[in-house]
């Protein structure tokens, strides 16, 4: 085996890429959710919605504006500038990509959010359009897929 190809986790992480933390990313993402309907969002709604305070919110918004994604006044309102609207449907799309992709490999409701959110920040683009792909997949053929759900049930309960 080659050791040279392998490294720690957070070594993998490292190489990424990307500059915004996964903590950066889960508030792209729910300011992009609480922004929906209204356009816009507020500190507390925020706060509450990632079960976090709000000065901790405070100091992530004022972060994430300056990396031009946002624009937030004091005690005022949390808007979504292009960029930041562009990143929001692409987290939220990254979501639900894992969040489906799991359910269809039998992942239970009752730990689907915890291990979607686990694992969302790992993956590249390409891997979860490999995912896209395969969901794609699996709704194009729901035959395969009812054989898949028959499969995972006979060979996961107790003998």
């Amino acid at each position: 085996m080659d050791s040279e190809s392998y490294y720690t986790f957070n070594e993998y992480m490292k190489n990424n890429d990307n500059e915004l933390t996964a903590s950066m990313e889960d508030y792209m993402e729910m300011i992009y959710r609480l922004s929906m309907h209204k356009g816009y969002t507020r500190i507390n709604e925020l706060a509450d919605a990632l079960n976090v305070h709000p000065p901790s919110v405070t100091r992530m918004v004022q972060r994430l504006g300056g990396l031009n994604l946002l624009k937030y006044e004091r005690y005022g309102i949390i808007t979504l500038k292009e960029d930041g609207e562009v990143l929001g449907r692409l987290l939220i799309n990254r979501h639900n990509a894992i969040e489906t992709f799991l359910k269809l490999m039998g992942v239970q409701d009752n730990i689907l959010l915890k291990e979607t959110e686990k694992i969302e920040h790992t993956l590249s683009p390409e891997t979860v359009q490999c995912l896209e792909s395969y969901i794609s997949f699996m709704n194009d053929n729901p035959d395969v897929a009812e054989r898949f759900k028959k499969y995972i049930q006979k060979n996961s309960s107790p003998s």
